[in-house]
Formats: structure tokens, sequence, C-alpha cells
């Protein structure tokens, strides 16, 4: 089994690291912040820099190989080890990580060469954000006519507009559930990168940038650690009416 060099134990890496552990890895981590014990009953090395994660995990004396691999799925999907990957690199370092990644993920994809797991990632971050967008306009459009948002939620899972935004995000906004699976901060940094990249480019995303601003409204009402599902709240101030739960 592989020697493994995990940094970052916050929401999403905890579970995954724990995953890790239960295949059999021995796992150096290390966190900014203190490591859960229950990765160190796991058998999990605490570890007092990245150097020495590092220097302790099975990293080549003579250089390294490199992968960028962003996950997409949040906190469910690093508990349930249901993550997409979606990786960058040389195909020899993908296919010696691979099993690792299958540890962590059902989706894993290698998508070209270094930088391309980075740019898929932001890709999927622009769906994700004007998906969210979509969903919180059609859930206040229905529950300012009258209806309920959680049966015309029910409906339109059934049909061509269904998504997994609508599913879960959907959900959290009739229930009012903004505890965060994926902070607003962090979708915010992703659409900076987006926008950047746009800029270098020479191209134009104008729906990338509205939900930029939505996003930005939140923050400025105090939902910077939000659940990016929060975005429908800005949408509800400028609309003055609040989808109602069930």
């Amino acid at each position: 089994m592989i020697d493994i060099g995990f940094i970052g134990l916050g929401t999403m890496g905890r579970p995954m690291a724990g995953h890790l552990l239960a295949a059999g890895h021995r796992l150096f981590v290390h966190d900014v912040g203190e490591i859960a014990p229950e990765l160190i009953a796991a058998g999990g090395v605490a570890c007092k820099s990245g150097k020495e994660v590092a220097e302790e995990a099975e990293i080549a004396a003579l250089g390294a190989d490199y992968l960028d691999a962003p996950v997409s799925g949040g906190e469910v999907g690093a508990k349930a080890a249901s993550l997409t990957i979606m990786v960058g690199g040389p195909e020899r370092a993908f296919n010696t990580m691979k099993p690792i990644f299958d540890r962590m993920g059902k989706n894993v994809t290698r998508v070209g060469a270094n930088g391309d797991g980075q740019t898929t990632k932001v890709a999927n971050q622009i769906i994700v954000a004007l998906t969210i967008e979509a969903v919180s306009e059609a859930l206040l459009f229905a529950s300012r006519a009258g209806a309920d948002p959680a049966l015309v939620r029910q409906a339109l899972m059934g049909g061509f507009a269904s998504s997994r935004i609508l599913e879960v995000h959907g959900e959290r906004m009739v229930k009012r559930n903004f505890a965060p699976g994926f902070r607003i901060e962090l979708h915010q940094k992703d659409l900076n990168l987006a926008l950047e990249g746009a800029r270098t480019l020479g191209l134009s995303l104008p729906s990338t940038a509205v939900a930029q601003q939505l996003f930005s409204a939140c923050t400025a009402h105090g939902g910077k650690a939000w659940d990016h599902s929060a975005m429908v709240r800005a949408l509800e101030l400028m609309a003055g009416h609040e989808i109602a739960a069930a």
C-alpha cells in the first residue's frame, strides 16, 4: 500500500482522509487547525508541517510527478466517497494514482495535461453557480405567484428541468437550510478564477459575472459562510419575498 501525505482536513478533507485510512494506507496528515481525533485513532500520523508530510510520503527523490485533481460533490460526496475528480497530468502518474482516487470518488477522469483539471473544475463551478441562480429564480417565481415551491420542485424533478442542483439545493431553499456544505466565499474564489481567466482569454462570461454579484450581495449581508444555495437570499431581498417552507 502506498504511504500518502494528506494536507487539509476540513469539511471535505476529513472524510476523504478517512476513506484512505479505511482502505489500509499509511496516512501522514497536516492541517492548520486541530486534526480530528478519529483520524489519529484510525492510524493517521500527525505532522507539524507540509514539508514533513512530503518527506514522509512516497515522493521521488529526483523530482516528482504532479497531478492537479480538483473535486466536485461537496461534503455529501466526500463522506460517501462519491466525488467527481477531474485530473490533469501525465497518464503514467494518473494510472499510478487512480486506485487512490477511486477510494474517494466514483467519477474519476483524466481530462488532459497539468492544469486541465483546474480548468475543468472552474468550468464545473460556472455551471453550478448558474444552475443555482436558475433554480433560485424559478422557485422564487413560483412562490411569489402563489404556488407551493416544494410541490413545484417535486414536479420539476420529473421533467427536463431536473438536475442535481434542483434536487439538493432546491430542497435547501425550500427548507431554509443554508448550513454550509460549500461556502459562498469559496464559490466566489472559483468564480474569480473564471472571470480572471476569461479576461485573459478575451472572453465575456456575463452570466458568471451576475452570479458573482449575487454572491457578493449575500456576503454584504453577512452570508460569506452560508451554503452557496443561499444565493437565493440575494434574489429574495430584491423581490421583497422569501420562499416559504413547505
